[in-house]
């Protein structure tokens, strides 16, 4: 059994249940989709793994147009986003199974839920433009349908309409990628687009209309503005999987077609300059408002905005390394940016059921209102922490990992060209460490709001843990990040055939030259790690400082909490969201434009205060800026042409002329 094999089998899992679900009871839907969704992940790991170790099968399907059959193909690339699409897929399955316990109207979710991944899918072994764009499509048209699952909710139906909107901008952006290279190949095969010959004006512009499309996808800054919406409102196991895995495949798809389909010894120097730049902007960007946010799934949602752009710095520095001919460097850069895309994958969708299992639990999404669940959720609570330390780039979970590789390679490059690209590099080294220090300071205010303190509300108060098949579901990726944390030089290997492929070059033998214990990026000389010792000396420090505070014999002296005097202690008197990122917002106001008001009560004295109310709301300023004006200038222009429309025959006859005479003109 090849790779091929199973990942049409893992395609035909996830079919299964849209095709049977006018046949299944209705007792028996939600079991038959989670079972059907989790063989479809276990099975695309499998296809994904071996494709690592023997990439390149490919057939061709008896499918498609007649003059196109459908091609598809198992690479080391598609090879590696089958494993993150697998090994996010299986435990939202399980996640999944409890979590729509109580779910009436699974028939919906049991139709387009499966067929999102399948699109996905699809759209990592479609090796035709055809292929491609149709599963994407679907991919993007069924996530539509689990972002308005709540359609009777105004928020709901208005994220729909932009997500929608903005999904099939970006698809006639990629096709108009496709139709660059199809001119230049004269087929629609990526095999013919692979060995197309095309002038640097014409490589521009399909890497900037693949580069626009797919980062739109992506959530890229300023191309983001469907994703803070989108996310929150959707489904939490559907979250997961769309921000774990389907901007993962914008990823896919920016690197098929501008390091496979155009190829990186074409690459020019300003497209890695713009890569880096966009990463760098929106790493930081993404932070920044995901602080100042007190929707826990909306907060998650701009956070996958700055992963996002820290995977883009990592492809950014390779795409500029491979221009300037540092192939090793290069590969480095390609490996961290591929890395992350794993790791994010993990505790992306680990946060993403986190807090679903605390809108299960409470009923909200608003941090305000929780408080002291680690103590009804501690199961959850250990899962939550275990995502938040992964994200926040601390060892020894993966996060780590990924990003102390991206450093490495910025570190690690030489004086590229001229001043510009020489600062740039260590400018988005900075803007790294920047997006790491205000992420860390984010999942500090995330975990001890959520969990730790008083509870703020009876919901949170009376909340309960959940059931098994959800925390089995949040368990299996706190274990993938501990394993990709602690045995990066073992995972790291199996990725090596993606930039052999790409590059033709290999990080083996660097990666495995000082042994399983130490990760050593190309020179040990240079820098190592070892996430392993990294741990035990953590466990040790943390044992000897238990000792040193808790002495065998000793007691521990309990007392009441001071509250400045007063005798009653209670919820309010602790940090909420919005008071905790307070200094910050203070600090970014010139970026952030926070619009603060506070109102004051006193109807007895000017002296005697009886009520505070502060409101602070944080605008996109790419939604103020860019797309109400743009939504504007297309209604203004919408208006013109309505009343063109209602134009006398004459008119019509004078435009038919004109145009008539603009083709005499052209073609003549």
């Amino acid at each position: 059994m090849n790779s091929m094999t199973l990942a049409l089998a893992a395609c035909a899992a996830a079919l299964l249940p849209s095709v049977l679900m006018p046949l299944t009871p209705q007792s028996l839907r939600r079991a038959l989709m989670c079972m059907m969704l989790f063989s479809s992940g276990v099975l695309a790991m499998a296809a994904g793994v071996l494709g690592l170790v023997q990439p390149d099968v490919a057939t061709t399907l008896p499918l498609g147009l007649p003059w196109l059959p459908m091609h598809v193909r198992v690479d080391a690339l598609g090879a590696f986003f089958l494993l993150v699409i697998g090994s996010l897929t299986a435990p939202v399955a399980i996640y999944s199974q409890g979590y729509l316990r109580h779910e009436p109207r699974i028939g919906v979710l049991m139709i387009f839920l499966p067929l999102f991944v399948l699109g996905m899918l699809g759209v990592v072994i479609a090796d035709d433009a055809f292929s491609f764009m149709l599963f994407w499509e679907l991919m993007s048209v069924s996530s539509w349908f689990l972002v308005t699952f709540e359609h009777t909710r105004a928020e709901n139906r208005k994220a729909g309409f932009i997500y929608l909107l903005m999904a099939h901008l970006a698809g006639l952006l990629i096709l108009g990628s496709f139709a660059v290279l199809y001119a230049a190949g004269g087929a629609f095969t990526f095999a013919a687009m692979r060995s197309a010959e095309l002038s640097p004006l014409w490589a521009s512009v399909a890497f900037l209309l693949a580069a626009f499309g797919f980062g739109t996808k992506a959530g890229v800054m300023p191309m983001h503005g469907w994703l803070p919406d989108a996310h929150p409102v959707a489904p939490s196991n559907a979250s997961a999987l769309m921000s774990g895995i389907m901007l993962k495949v914008a990823v896919f798809g920016f690197i098929r077609v501008i390091w496979d389909l155009l190829g990186s010894g074409d690459f020019q120097w300003w497209w890695g300059a713009l890569v880096l730049a966009a990463g760098s902007s929106s790493a930081v960007s993404g932070v920044l408002f995901a602080l100042q946010q007190h929707n826990l799934k909306r907060l998650l949602a701009y956070h996958s905005i700055e992963n996002i752009g820290i995977i883009l710095i990592g492809l950014g520095l390779a795409m500029l390394l491979a221009a300037f001919a540092h192939p090793l460097l290069a590969a480095l850069g390609l490996i961290a940016a591929l890395y992350h895309t794993i790791n994010h994958a993990q505790f992306k969708g680990l946060l993403f059921m986190g807090a679903g299992a605390v809108l299960h639990s409470t009923g909200s999404r608003d941090m305000e209102s929780m408080g002291a669940l680690i103590h009804r959720m501690p199961v959850t609570a250990a899962c939550f922490l275990v995502a938040c330390i992964s994200i926040s780039a601390l060892p020894p979970f993966n996060g780590f990992v990924s990003e102390w590789l991206t450093f490495q390679t910025a570190l690690m490059a030489p004086q590229l060209g001229g001043a510009m690209l020489t600062a740039i590099v260590p400018f988005s080294a900075a803007m790294l460490a920047l997006a790491g220090a205000l992420a860390a300071t984010c999942f500090v205010k995330v975990f001890g709001v959520v969990f730790l303190g008083h509870a703020r509300s009876e919901a949170a108060a009376n909340a309960h843990e959940v059931d098994a098949w959800m925390k089995l579901g949040m368990i299996i990726p706190a274990i993938f990040c501990a394993l990709l944390g602690l045995l990066p030089v073992v995972f790291i290997p199996l990725l090596d055939a993606v930039p052999v492929a790409l590059l033709h070059i290999s990080l083996a033998d660097a990666v495995h030259g000082q042994g399983w214990l130490w990760l050593a990026p190309i020179d040990a000389s240079h820098a190592s790690y070892s996430a392993p010792l990294a741990l035990a000396g953590m466990l040790l420090l943390g044992g000897l400082a238990w000792w040193w505070l808790h002495p065998a014999g000793g007691r521990i002296r309990k007392g009441p909490m001071w509250s400045c005097g007063n005798p009653h202690v209670h919820a309010r008197m602790q940090y909420n969201a919005t008071s905790f990122s307070q200094p910050l917002r203070r600090i970014f106001q010139g970026v952030l434009q926070a619009d603060e008001h506070v109102h004051t009560e006193r109807p007895v004295h000017a002296l005697l205060t009886r009520h505070v109310r502060h409101a602070v709301h944080v605008g996109d300023p790419a939604v103020k800026w860019l797309y109400q004006p743009l939504g504007a200038l297309t209604l203004k222009l919408a208006r013109h042409l309505h009343q063109a429309h209602q134009s006398s025959i004459h008119a019509w006859l004078g435009w038919t002329f004109a145009t008539i005479l603009l083709l005499l003109a052209v073609f003549t």
